[in-house]
């Protein structure tokens, strides 16, 4: 992370502090440091929070684009439950509304529910939604790695493959152990 990230995170965590959170005059500032978090691959979850809480006491300043990328952002941080707190500040109308949202909730769904070869289906079918979010595809991995590694003893390669969503390339029937599926954490 560079400099300039590390004096926006001071700079954000002084505005976040006492009456000034929820000051609408401080949303472009935040939305910036969202598209940067987005960038950088950094993540403040207080920062987002308070950026959908401005959002839902000023529904005239709400962006599609910003939210959106807070809930990616959120995906990259689970088995936390971000997601889901992100997700309960957003207005109904826009959850069902708004094509990105309602796609990335969707996403969302469908690894909370570990339903990983339809995300990565999904996701195929959706690129456009992940521009701009720098390592969400590792991270995801990194969640399917953990889940896997809680679940399985045993897991034929071709199906970790498959979850993880084959990002060599290759389809083999090789079997891993749990201690070789954790070397892609």
């Amino acid at each position: 992370m560079s400099v300039s990230f590390e004096q926006m995170r001071a700079n954000v965590g002084k505005l976040l502090r006492g009456i000034d959170r929820y000051n609408p005059e401080n949303l472009p500032t935040l939305e910036r440091y969202v598209e940067t978090q987005a960038k950088e691959n950094a993540y403040d979850l207080e920062a987002n929070l308070a950026v959908l809480k401005l959002y839902q006491f000023n529904p005239a300043y709400f962006q599609t684009q910003v939210t959106s990328q807070i809930l990616l952002k959120a995906l990259t941080n689970l088995p936390h439950t971000d997601f889901t707190l992100c997700k309960c500040m957003i207005d109904q109308t826009h959850q069902q509304e708004e094509r990105p949202i309602r796609q990335i909730l969707y996403l969302g769904n469908l690894l909370e529910t570990c339903h990983f070869q339809s995300f990565w289906t999904s996701l195929e079918e959706n690129r456009e939604l992940i521009d701009g979010i720098t390592g969400f595809e590792d991270s995801v991995r990194k969640f399917i790695c953990h889940v896997v590694g809680i679940t399985y003893q045993t897991i034929e390669h071709r199906l970790l493959a498959e979850m993880l969503g084959d990002p060599l390339g290759k389809k083999s029937g090789n079997t891993v152990s749990r201690p070789a599926a954790r070397t892609f954490l």
